[in-house]
Formats: C-alpha cells, sequence, structure tokens
C-alpha cells in the first residue's frame, strides 16, 4: 500500500505545500489530514476508482489556489476537461421557463469560444446548463455531492448519464457516498475554485448559488449575474449580486469580454 501510494505521489508533505505556495500553517494542516486518513479508508477510496490527487499534472492549476483545496478527486470520465477553460453556471432549483431561455441564450456562443460549461448536476438551472452543452456539441463538467457513481437528484439522471460517458462528473467523496446536506456547500467551493468564472441565474435570496458566488469572489474569479424581473423572488439574490459589484450579465458577450479583458492584465 505504501510503495503504491508513493508511486502515485499521493503522499503529500508539508515542505511540498510550501513550496507552491501555501503558507505553513495551512500546509500543515493539509499534511495532517492526509496522515489521519486510516488504511481501511485509503484502500476503500482507491481500490477500482478513478482519481487523481493533488499532485497530479491534470489537477486544475486554478483550484490548487483556493484556501482549502481537496487531496483527491474521483472522476468518471474525460478527466482532460480539466485542463480547459471553463464557466460556471449555477442558479435556484426551482428555476423557470426564463432559466432554461438564459441558458440557450449563453451556452452556444461560450462553447464557440472553447469554453467547457461546469455547473453542479442540481435541478434547475444546473440541470438546464449541462442540457444546453450537450444539445449544442460542447462540453460539460458536473461536480457532484456524491461519489460520482451516484446521481443525485434521481431526476437528472438523463444528463448525469450521458455526462459520464463523454464528458466529466468530479467529486471529492469516494464512489458510495450519498447525499448529504453539508456536502453540497463544501461541492460549491469546487465549482468556484475550477471556473474561471461564475454566472449566477435565477437566484433567490438565500439560494446555496449565492454561496458559490462569494467563494468565487474569495479566489479572485469573475463574478456574472443575470438580472430578472425586479419583483421576481427567483431574481432577488441576483439582483443583490449586481448591486454589490457583479458584472450585469444579459449577453454571453458580457462574459466573454470581461475574460479577455482579465487574461490581457
Amino acid at each position: 500500500m505504501k510503495y503504491w501510494l508513493a508511486q502515485r505521489h499521493t503522499i503529500i508533505q508539508s515542505a511540498d505545500l510550501q513550496q507552491i505556495g501555501f503558507s505553513p500553517q495551512k500546509a500543515e494542516q493539509i499534511h495532517q489530514r492526509w496522515q489521519k486518513m486510516s488504511e481501511s479508508t485509503l484502500r476503500q477510496m482507491l481500490g477500482e476508482q478513478q482519481l487523481i490527487t493533488f499532485f497530479s499534472p491534470t489537477y486544475p492549476d486554478l483550484l490548487r489556489r483556493i484556501a482549502d483545496p481537496p487531496v483527491l478527486l474521483f472522476y468518471q470520465g474525460e478527466i482532460s476537461l480539466l485542463q480547459r477553460p471553463s464557466i460556471a453556471l449555477v442558479g435556484g432549483r426551482e428555476a423557470s421557463m426564463y432559466g432554461r431561455k438564459v441558458c440557450e441564450r449563453l451556452v452556444p456562443p461560450l462553447i464557440a469560444e472553447n469554453y467547457v460549461i461546469l455547473s453542479g448536476l442540481a435541478k434547475g438551472v444546473d440541470s438546464f446548463a449541462h442540457e444546453s452543452a450537450l444539445r449544442n456539441h460542447g462540453k460539460t463538467i458536473a461536480v457532484v455531492g456524491t461519489g460520482v457513481d451516484i446521481c443525485y437528484p434521481a431526476s437528472s439522471r438523463h444528463v448525469y448519464e450521458e455526462i459520464c460517458q463523454a464528458h466529466l462528473v468530479i467529486s471529492e467523496y469516494p464512489m458510495g457516498t450519498p447525499p448529504k446536506r453539508f456536502h453540497f456547500p463544501m461541492r460549491n467551493r469546487l465549482i468556484a475554485g475550477i471556473a474561471q468564472g461564475v454566472c449566477v441565474i435565477e437566484a433567490k435570496e438565500k439560494s446555496g448559488s449565492l454561496i458559490t458566488a462569494q467563494l468565487a469572489l474569495e479566489n479572485g474569479r469573475e463574478v456574472f449575474a443575470v438580472p430578472g424581473e425586479i419583483i421576481s423572488p427567483q431574481s432577488k439574490g441576483c439582483h443583490q449580486l449586481i448591486q454589490d459589484g457583479a458584472k450585469c450579465t444579459i449577453d454571453a458577450v458580457d462574459i466573454l469580454q470581461e475574460l479577455t479583458y482579465l487574461s490581457c492584465l
């Protein structure tokens, strides 16, 4: 077991983490967390599962830089998609037809510019975003709060199965992990950490998408928000984001111009 781990560069030392920019305190925290994993847990995780580690060449560089990067990422599908630029589209689970139409408006131009569409496979805007990418022959990544072998919610199964086959599903949880409430805020930090920017569509005032937007800001990512009807509670969170400085987004050009400008700085 120890030989196998060493060969895959999965033993993470504090000094190694400090060399790539972590503070001594943060490096030691990550190292201790890794050391506390029991051998039985490692065996369960490694088994037949597909995974990459923090030091794997396919681990996304942007994700390495967040405050609490996962040591392991489990996956099904095309892991090379993590090396392509991506835009996260997130929003309310109870999204309306307006949310679907917004996804259909934004996704094709983003795909045309070679962006991968990233989301969380949830009901509503997340599923709309994945479906739009699939319909428009783009690539999409689903970041889930379960093991990658579990589809949650069940209503997303048709999307989940297609993403597993030709796109990418990733998680920091080993196969067989069921959905738990605290998994999803943790999942949101991966969405915010991997993507170049996060676009919020139809989010209520207390939406989990606002957590993703806040995490994106904390990690230096650009945040975009799509306005809706001013009397609609479905868009109250988006309007608050715009008031707080998020880029008001009515077209994919708003996203592309901002990211192009930032890449030139």
